[in-house]
């Protein structure tokens, strides 16, 4: 069984913590319904690669506003996470759009739309046949 890294540790406890932080401190309403889906480490721990996604949101534009929103919050973060999780150096935290999840619906909806396509085709080659047996 692999053991945890450190960084592991630290990316899990940031991921939970700026959860909370952001959806409870960060008051500015600029800000849409966000959610962190995940946070990489750098091995010295001095950056944390923050990545987040934005409910219902997939207008460049209010992405781009987010992330500005999230960058000049950074350094509340920081503080803010300092007191709750006990390290030696809290790491620089960089904030990006993560495209997995709307690239996931895409993907979803274009397969939804195939299958339709196939079922409908399957019910026109079978129609005659079904017409014929009865």
């Amino acid at each position: 069984m692999r053991e945890f890294k450190r960084t592991d540790r630290v990316a899990d406890q940031l991921q939970q913590e700026l959860a909370v932080l952001i959806q409870r401190e960060v008051k500015d309403p600029r800000l849409g319904m966000i959610t962190v889906s995940g946070v990489t480490v750098s091995r010295d721990l001095g950056y944390a690669d923050v990545h987040v996604t934005l409910l219902g949101e997939n207008d460049p534009e209010r992405i781009r506003e987010n992330l500005k929103v999230l960058k000049n919050a950074a350094g509340f973060l920081r503080s803010q996470i300092a007191r709750r999780i006990k390290l030696r150096h809290v790491p620089e935290l960089r904030f990006h759009y993560d495209e997995s999840v709307v690239r996931g619906q895409h993907l979803s909806s274009l397969i939804d739309e195939a299958v339709a396509k196939d079922r409908a085709r399957q019910g026109e080659e079978d129609a005659p046949d079904d017409e014929g047996e009865r």
